[in-house]
């Protein structure tokens, strides 16, 4: 309760402890702790963060880098007064702050927090963890994976984290990067001692198995009350169909989702090829349901590994045994050349079943793009596992995925239907781009699909990139957002693997399309390939071309007229990396479309070969529309002479509406700069002071040659807009200039 000017002046001396503990009082008095935060992240970690213009928290952006920090041994917190409180438990207090969690190397932070001592601190992070990263892994002994499965479960199947993102993966750990890849996705081997130890699991399935027992005793009392034929007076559903409604009634992340079968006494053929959702098997005509509570509730439950189509015996195996840490989601198997349903044993005494890339439940069909060899498998068993909670976005960057990996990747993506967003970023995927795009054939047919963003980058393209966009957008016409980006050309791609279908001529459905990146590999961009993407994408709002060639004068008028029939809500159309210097009548036909909001010429060098009179043409064309806001002109040389030009866009003529500009790495001196802020005001003046100008992009320029001049034009710009701009070395211009050259 201190006054105001007196908690102003006692906020600096606290330790982080006590400042955190001030947060409310000094919310209440009106005043603010963000240049406290601001000055500690200065004097304890000594760098300047990322991005730090746009953080608008830096009590959170600090405890949160500190929690990182301690966690992974980088911070001795005995090398501040203000972080050594005896009060202050470093990670228990931080960690209601973090959202966003990095673990690198061996995974020892995975191993800090399942330790007993910071059971409070996984505890919070559960309900406050939205983002895990995972960077530069290595190969981890059975001890590390435990406490790695046990983070993953608590902070994924029963906590909030919505992404996982994995980065630097030169030779990924297999059983790693499956153990990771199928947690994420919400499975969970049932048979594990470990699900067992887990309270939370131990309370819904309590509660689950209570509620279902109850409805079935209810419903059974029902059909003996209508005077129902025997089997039905013994409570049992009428019907298969039925019991799997009523099974498929508990919510998703219960554990129950997925349940082993019971053993059964017949072998009659049972269903298992429904496994999207976690739905549950059910079987054949006048058979019960194979879950076990819609049995006889006396007989034990016992988990099962059934033959194909079968409800078969299970022998008990290694699977209960608590030591057994990772079989759970990965096993290892020889790979029939038939196809089917390979048994084998792991260890003595253990039958596990493994999906093989042709098998019926599999959506990859092992056909020669998945490279289906001999020898290891590690094909993740779906059947067998429970299905909890899953993330929405999962993203994988320079992490090698091999024909197994990507046949296991399928299974999953089969039925992920919590995931929104999916990046798949130079993972040397070649020709098993097609079986993950097998998966994700199999995953839009499930009506609760929820995948909307997709985004492909690789070194080498398999396939042409139009070809490549056509077999997506037909597989999954739902998607909102999709990204093809290829470095280079693949030098076989004229050899296409046996198996492999071309979607040249494949049929596009009409799609849900908004935006569509494309990143040639040098390749020749022909209209007539991209048209029938155009024609069925009627509400494609974004669309980018970049690094591509133009085979001929007429190929952009081609193009400009299949936009402008097909996608009538087209707002953002970008070109990077692509020579438009022979191209000035449709650069001018693309400034003045009434429909476009935004657009970028970037490195196209517009003005390599061109006269006054074009840019001239292009300032006209500007000021006459009203409809274009954003206008992004880098690395097409523009100088100073005509920046300054540029300035005449807002004369007192003018309608333009443009609010953004970029013009960066376009070689601007100070000079230039301030005779263009200069001639700027002079039209704001004379409009009286009514522009709608708001941003001015300057990046890599070459500011630095004279820096009086520069800041001068730079504190004269920011009274008008904003500005943003970078330190920037000019001596590397001339190296930037060769290589567009």
């Amino acid at each position: 309760a201190l006054p105001g000017h007196l908690l102003r002046g006692l906020l600096p001396l606290l330790t982080i402890f006590r400042l955190e503990r001030a947060e409310g009082a000094a919310r209440r008095a009106g005043l603010s702790t963000q240049p406290i935060w601001r000055q500690l992240w200065d004097d304890v970690m000594k760098t300047r963060p990322p991005n730090s213009e746009n953080i608008t928290c830096w009590r959170k952006k600090f405890l949160e880098t500190f929690f990182s920090n301690v966690l992974h041994g980088v911070l001795d917190v005995s090398s501040d007064w203000r972080l050594n409180d005896h009060h202050f438990s470093p990670l228990l207090h931080s960690s209601p702050h973090v959202s966003q969690l990095t673990l690198c190397n061996m995974l020892q932070g995975a191993v800090e927090l399942t330790a007993e001592h910071n059971h409070r601190v996984l505890e919070n992070l559960a309900g406050s963890l939205r983002v895990l990263k995972f960077q530069h892994l290595l190969s981890s002994d059975q001890s590390i994976r435990r406490s790695l499965v046990l983070l993953l479960h608590r902070l994924i199947h029963h906590g909030s984290v919505s992404q996982v993102s994995m980065y630097s993966w030169p030779v990924p750990d297999t059983v790693l990067l499956v153990l990771i890849l199928s947690m994420s996705a919400g499975f969970w081997r049932s048979g594990n001692a470990l699900v067992y130890q887990c309270g939370l699991c131990r309370e819904e399935d309590k509660a689950t198995r209570q509620e279902l027992v109850q409805e079935q005793a209810e419903r059974g009392r029902g059909t003996e009350r209508e005077g129902s034929d025997g089997e039905n007076q013994k409570g049992f559903p009428k019907a298969p169909e039925e019991a799997a409604a009523h099974l498929n009634s508990v919510p998703r992340s219960s554990p129950l989702r997925n349940q082993p079968r019971e053993e059964t006494t017949s072998e009659e053929p049972c269903d298992h090829t429904s496994i999207q959702g976690g739905s549950s098997p059910h079987c054949g005509s006048g058979q019960l349901s194979c879950h076990p509570v819609l049995r006889k509730t006396r007989r034990r439950l016992k988990p099962t590994v059934g033959r194909k189509r079968r409800c078969l015996r299970r022998s008990k195996g290694p699977y209960a045994d608590p030591e057994d840490l990772y079989d759970f989601v990965f096993t290892v198997a020889r790979e029939d050349n038939s196809g089917l349903l390979d048994k084998t044993s792991t260890t003595e005494g253990e039958n596990t079943e493994n999906w093989t890339s042709s098998s019926p439940e599999s959506p990859c069909t092992g056909h020669a793009g998945c490279k289906k060899r001999g020898g290891p498998a590690g094909i993740f068993s779906l059947k067998a596992s429970h299905r909890f909670r899953s993330v929405s976005t999962l993203e994988l960057f320079s992490i090698p995925l091999t024909g197994e990996t990507c046949r296991t990747l399928s299974n999953l993506l089969s039925s992920w239907v919590s995931l929104e967003n999916l990046v798949l970023s130079y993972n040397g995927l070649d020709a098993n781009i097609c079986c993950i795009l097998s998966g994700l054939r199999a995953l839009s047919r499930h009506p609760n699909c929820r995948l909307r963003v997709l985004r492909v980058s690789d070194v080498f393209s398999h396939m042409p990139c139009m070809e490549l966009v056509r077999c997506i957008l037909s597989a999954f016409p739902q998607l909102h957002t999709l990204s093809v980006s290829f470095d280079l050309k693949n030098q076989l791609e004229g050899n296409r693997p046996e198996g492999i279908p071309s979607c040249s001529e494949v049929e596009i459905p009409e799609s849900c399309l908004e935006q569509l990146e494309i990143r040639f590999p040098r390749e020749p961009l022909h209209t007539m390939f991209l048209l029938p993407v155009l024609k069925a994408s009627k509400s494609l709002q974004q669309l980018s071309l970049d690094s591509a060639t133009l085979p001929s004068s007429q190929e952009l008028g081609l193009l400009l007229e299949a936009l402008k029939e097909c996608t009538p809500n087209l707002k953002k159309l970008s070109f990077h990396d692509v020579n438009l210097a022979e191209h000035q009548k449709e650069v001018l036909l693309l400034l003045q479309d009434p429909v476009l909001q935004e657009i970028t010429f970037s490195f196209c060098r517009l003005f390599e070969s061109s006269t006054a009179e074009f840019l001239t043409e292009i300032i006209n064309t500007v000021k006459r529309n009203s409809s274009l806001k954003s206008l992004k002109l880098p690395g097409n040389r523009l100088g100073n002479h005509r920046l300054v030009a540029l300035a005449d866009i807002f004369s007192e003529d003018s309608s333009s509406c443009l609010c953004q500009l970029d013009v960066s790495s376009n070689c601007i001196k100070p000079d230039g700069l301030l005779e263009f802020t200069k001639k700027l005001e002079g039209h704001i003046q004379q409009r009286g002071g009514q522009i709608q100008f708001t941003h001015l992009r300057l990046f890599q320029n070459w500011l630095d040659q004279d820096a009086e001049t520069a800041q001068e034009a730079l504190r004269r710009l920011k009274a008008v807009c904003s500005v943003v701009n970078d330190s920037w070395d000019s001596s590397q211009a001339f190296a930037d200039y060769i290589s567009v050259m």
